[in-house]
This record gives C-alpha cells, structure tokens and sequence, in this order.
C-alpha cells in the first residue's frame, strides 16, 4: 500500500486548468491543494513587496532586513507549491486504501492498517502548509511596516491570505485526525494547531492596521 499514486502537477497547469479541474468532480485538487496555493500567493506577494523595496535608496536602512525577508518568503513559496501536489498525491493514497478488497477478515484488517497509514500520510501536508504559512505571517507584517508604500496593500493581502492558508488547512488536518485511532499522532498534531493559532488574529490586525494606517487620507494642513 505504500505505492505512489500519479497525481498531476499543479505547478505545471495554467490557473484556468487548475479552476476547473478543482471545480470538478475530480478527488484531486482539493481544500488541501488549494489552501496550500492560497498560502504560495500570499508568499508571491510578500515577495513582490521585497523586490519594489530593495536596491532603492528610500527603503536603503531596511535593505539588508528586506532582502532577508525574501529568502524566507521564496523558500515559504516554494515548499507550498510542493505541498499542494503532495496533499494530492497523500488523497491518492487514501483512496487506495479504502479500496481494497475486505472479503474477510485478514484483508480487514490490512485494509484498516492501511486506512490509518494513509490518513497519518494526509496529515502531514496539511499540517506542513499550515507551519509554514504561520511564519509567513510575521514576514508579512515587516514588509507591511517597512516595504515600499506604494505598494502596502499587497501586504494586506499577502497577510489575508496567509492567515486564511493557516485556517484552511487546519480544517484539512481536522478531517484526518478525525478518523485516526493514534492518540499520540492525534495529540501531537492538535498541538501543533493550537501552536498556530496563538496569537493569529492579533498578528493579522496588527498589520491589516498598519495597511490601513498608510492607505489613509493624508490630512491637508
């Protein structure tokens, strides 16, 4: 059962193939893949928000912290693009378990063991993404306060996004801790849930507040 399943790289569609093969009735893509993507967008633009900011004598005090910020931010994205096509390829898995033969009750059994292997597997994107996407929150409150101005509503979105990515792929983790009879994997992993959402809201409206500050009117004296 530890065979692996073809599932396609979504790296490698266009957004209009991904749309619609995720509109469909197709088991892959699914929240998982998708909320994985939502987190490597809200990378993207943490990213793009660097690269208007570096090099340019204005932002000069922040340069080194900024560049900084995008290595953490294109690793972030690159490893969400990867863990959308993993949560694909871990469904796969899932359903090949659940499709094997249980005539009897040896291959029960093994179906069952199988069933909970491939669960645990399910998890683990999910829960990746949503680590990952929790760090980028950070990050998208630096570029919110130091980033080029001209373009901090991108770093509103970026956080927007981030923060949804962290959300949905905790509900992704749920549906699989749901059904594994592993208390300790189960325990682990809602820890690491409540990890994530210590301190979530207050990080987002704290740089949804700074967006907001800079969007603001300037008062004419």
């Amino acid at each position: 059962m530890e065979q692996q399943a073809t599932v396609p790289q979504f790296a490698d569609m266009t957004v209009r193939e991904f749309l619609d093969r995720l509109a469909s009735g197709a088991p892959t893509p699914g929240g998982g893949a998708a909320a994985a993507l939502v987190g490597a967008a809200g990378a993207s633009l943490v990213s793009m928000v660097c690269n208007l900011t570096v090099g340019r004598p204005k932002y000069a005090e922040v340069d080194a912290m900024i560049r900084d910020v995008l290595a953490g931010s294109e690793a972030t994205r690159q490893r969400l693009i990867a863990l959308a096509d993993a949560d694909a390829a871990a469904y796969a898995v899932v359903s090949e378990a659940y499709r094997l033969p249980r005539s009897n009750d040896e291959e029960r059994a093994t179906r069952a063991e199988a069933i909970q292997r491939a669960l645990a597997r399910a998890a683990g994107p999910p829960l990746a993404a949503m680590k990952d996407c929790r760090a980028l929150i950070p990050l998208c409150l630096q570029v919110a306060a130091h980033g080029n101005a001209a373009v901090v509503s991108d770093a509103g979105v970026a956080v927007e996004l981030a923060a949804a990515s962290v959300r949905s792929s905790i509900l992704n983790v749920k549906i699989n801790l749901s059904q594994i009879k592993d208390e300790a994997f189960v325990s682990r992993s809602e820890a690491d849930i409540r990890a994530a959402e210590i301190g979530l809201r207050d990080e987002v409206d704290r740089t949804i507040g700074i967006v907001r500050a800079k969007l603001a009117p300037k008062v004419k004296s």
